[in-house]
């Protein structure tokens, strides 16, 4: 295996404390052609990692899961001090990347292996089979709010696939990335199977750029369009995991007290910086009250900066107070907090009633700790709201008896029912979204397969008098093939 190397450069950033504003660390910022000659060495690795097999994969994977679980208050500490988070919180996201590590690992010969297909009673005298091979190297760029969770739900299951991955983290969390990716390197039979570019926005361009085999994005829905057009000029296929404006319906018989405090974790932990977090909570008139008071008494009790923390990147706060503002001009009402309640770098708990569906606050993701809670006649209205938008990432629905016939009727990737952010922690289950909220799947056998690609393999067992694929074809053949297409009578030949 041939690798080049390039002299790097020099060039760094310094990443700052959310909290005080303090330099905590300084990192490379790789230049276009460092992120270049990085993605043609794991291109050229690729090969070989592909060549150990499942076995020889699996084995490397787990050794990885194994030193992960060593180290988990180290990188979950880093993860906190990075983000601002709670270190509860950082532990959880953390455990729960380890977990689809060691799910992805477990599952990925059962769903890649090659498989044998009917090949129907026109081509019985075949074989058929579809394999599932690898990309070559992907590139994953991930977010700041779940900056291990997330791309771990790309890194792992395309690892697992086969594939080598070269990885750009945000640049507001640098170090969990750089984190990973020395972990790995502890354990590796060579280079470059997993390697980690640091920088700013032009490193993750210089990905796209590259010849890399495949994308998986995580971020805005306004920057996945950006990533989605420079691969397409290169024909390079995407993931797009983007934005969402996550609606929870409560129905008139939902469990009151416990539909408002997972609403209220949703939309609240993690400062609001959430994907797949509440923004708007559609619930039935008839309930709204006593739903409304709940929530609110709750949300009242809240400590900032000890049960979730700042806002990671700091220019988050003026969307957060444009919203707030926009939904106040437009005759919202408010339960908890207001304009004031913006305080860099924190934002106390904001909840807003009766709120105009045509408020950014309704329509654009907040990505703060920010609720909007509108009363409906009935679940059908809160049904049409929900599904009014132009996004379409998860759901939460609270009702004792038609949970799930609700959720089925929601235009969006994801539902939990009488439960939040369920989904995201079983890994045997696809993540992502539809609309502006993006396309393509992470997480369970559909985001190992997103990592892979078909090929079909069709061989002759046995040589017949019949024959379709040649110019001599007989008369006989043509007489045969039309009877046995009108006999079926448009029932299948397989």
């Amino acid at each position: 295996m041939s690798i080049s190397f390039e002299v790097s450069t020099d060039k760094t950033f310094e990443k700052f404390d959310p909290k005080s504003s303090n330099v905590i660390a300084t990192y490379k910022d790789y230049s276009p052609e460092e992120v270049f000659q990085i993605v043609a060495n794991a291109k050229t690795a690729s090969r070989a990692w592909k060549n150990l097999g499942f076995k020889g994969r699996k084995k490397v994977l787990t050794n990885w899961a194994k030193y992960l679980t060593q180290n988990v208050e180290e990188l979950a500490k880093l993860l906190a001090q990075e983000t601002g988070k709670p270190l509860s919180d950082a532990m959880l996201e953390v455990s729960l990347a380890i977990s689809h590590l060691t799910w992805a690992n477990k599952h990925a010969p059962e769903i890649l292996s090659a498989q044998r297909r009917a090949p129907g009673l026109l081509m019985f005298n075949m074989k058929s089979y579809v394999q599932r091979e690898p990309f070559g190297c992907i590139g994953v760029i991930g977010p700041w709010n779940y900056p291990v969770f997330t791309p771990m739900g790309s890194i792992v299951y395309a690892l697992a696939a086969g594939n080598t991955v070269v990885f750009k983290p945000s640049e507001f969390t640098p170090g969990c990335g750089k984190w990973l990716a020395d972990s790995f390197a502890k354990i590796s039979p060579f280079e470059f199977i997993f390697t980690t570019v640091t920088g700013k926005p032009q490193t993750g361009i210089a990905l796209t750029q590259s010849s890399v085999d495949k994308i998986s994005f995580t971020g805005s829905t306004r920057t996945a369009k950006k990533v989605a057009a420079a691969c397409a000029e290169k024909m390079i296929p995407v993931i797009l995991e983007c934005g969402g404006k996550d609606p929870v319906l409560v129905a008139e018989d939902a469990d009151l007290k416990l539909a408002a405090e997972y609403t209220l974790w949703s939309a609240m932990a993690n400062a609001g910086q959430s994907c797949i977090g509440a923004e708007r909570v559609y619930v039935v008139n008839k309930v709204a009250d006593k739903f409304i008071a709940t929530i609110s008494e709750m949300a009242k009790q809240l400590k900032v900066g000890e049960q979730y923390g700042p806002a990671t990147m700091p220019s988050q706060l003026n969307v957060i107070s444009e919203h707030i503002n926009d939904a106040a001009n437009k005759g919202a009402k408010f339960a908890v907090g207001g304009k004031d309640s913006v305080k860099a770098p924190f934002v106390e708990p904001v909840i807003m009633l009766d709120v105009p569906e045509n408020s950014s606050a309704m329509t654009e993701e907040t990505f703060g700790p920010t609720l909007a809670i509108n009363r409906v006649e009935n679940i059908a209205q809160a049904i049409e709201l929900s599904n009014s938008g132009k996004y379409g990432l998860a759901a939460a629905v609270f009702s004792k008896r038609n949970g799930e016939k609700i959720a089925a009727q929601l235009i969006c990737g994801m539902v939990s029912v009488n439960s939040v952010f369920s989904f995201a922690a079983i890994a045997s289950v696809p993540f992502g979204g539809v609309k502006d909220s993006g396309s393509g799947r992470i997480h369970g056998p559909e985001g190992l397969l997103e990592f892979t690609f078909a090929r079909t393999i069709v061989k002759t067992k046995f040589q017949i008098p019949l024959k379709f694929t040649t110019f001599k074809r007989t008369k006989f053949s043509d007489n045969f093939l039309i009877k046995l297409i009108k006999s079926a009578r448009g029932r299948s030949l397989g």
